[in-house]
């Protein structure tokens, strides 16, 4: 069942992650009952699928960080489901854009290979289904931990298509794209700096923090550089004026410091224990001196 874990509990982590991954279905099928998907509702509905196909994938990228952040190690239960859904709102997506060219797959396929945001989608979407069909204990076995997760580390490259696919489709207002982009960023540079380091601390993760906001700053301006020809120092200006919107850079660098901010509060008692710890062994050796 994919709400309990191995011992055959309960398990809050893979309840709550299917709560989160079953959710934007119903309140899809719910808006589709009561004909609130605008006028051309199948299109609407391809584009929130797709949305939600990212969002989640950007869950489960989480997923890794924050059980090391947070001191939960238990969060690694709620990956599989969030993994597993990201596949399946993809597919999702992709069912709907057939049933919008009436089912000719032709079309379809000429579409995909035609249309250069299509044929990126399409190839992440490949990429997830090889992941979906190996995210099973019966795969790992099978393919070996070193093999399975070579595999899986086509996250990452599924993860930049994906939000290249979701700018292309936004064209004028690319702002949840571009946020992504910059969260992804963060996500990069935490995996970069545990591998070099082995562990992240808090101020690390406070120089993260910034430097993915002054990424996603760099990536807003040369995007909207490219496709609309605006001054990128134009786009760098008004990424400080909060009066106009609060830019994905900001919304970067303040998620990041608040992450920080989190990581310093959970560190403290973990520096506490481990001082106390440290600090009955050395009282106990000295008692056993004595005593000897």
């Amino acid at each position: 069942m994919p709400v309990f874990d191995r011992s055959g509990r309960l398990s809050p982590e893979k309840t709550v992650a299917l709560a989160v991954a079953v959710a934007p279905a119903l309140w899809l099928l719910s808006r589709a009952l009561l004909g609130d998907l605008g006028a051309r509702p199948v299109t609407e509905a391809i584009h929130q699928s797709g949305d939600w196909a990212v969002r989640l994938l950007f869950l489960t990228l989480a997923v890794t960080p924050a059980r090391r952040i947070f001191s939960a190690p238990r969060l690694i239960l709620a990956r599989r489901t969030l993994g597993v859904a990201t596949f399946c709102y993809a597919a999702l997506h992709l069912g709907l854009y057939i049933l919008d060219q009436k089912g000719d797959l032709l079309v379809v396929a000429r579409e995909i290979l035609l249309r250069f945001y299509l044929t990126i989608g399409f190839v992440a979407l490949l990429s997830l289904t090889a992941m979906a069909s190996t995210s099973n204990d019966r795969a790992v076995r099978r393919l070996g931990s070193v093999r399975w997760n070579r595999l899986h580390m086509l996250v990452y490259p599924i993860a930049i298509l994906a939000v290249f696919h979701f700018a292309l489709q936004e064209k004028l207002d690319a702002t949840e794209p571009l946020l992504m982009g910059g969260l992804l960023s963060w996500l990069f540079g935490y995996r970069l700096l545990h591998r070099a380091t082995g562990g992240v601390t808090p101020l690390m993760l406070v120089g993260l923090a910034l430097a993915a906001g002054a990424a996603t700053a760099a990536l807003e301006a040369g995007w909207y550089a490219a496709t609309t020809g605006v001054d990128a120092s134009r786009v760098l200006a008004a990424q400080l004026d909060v009066t106009i919107a609060i830019r994905p850079a900001l919304w970067v660098a303040g998620a990041g410091l608040l992450i920080a901010a989190i990581a310093t509060r959970t560190a403290l008692p973990q520096r506490a224990s481990r001082r106390s710890k440290s600090s009955s062994a050395a009282s106990g050796a000295i008692h056993g001196q004595s005593a000897s």
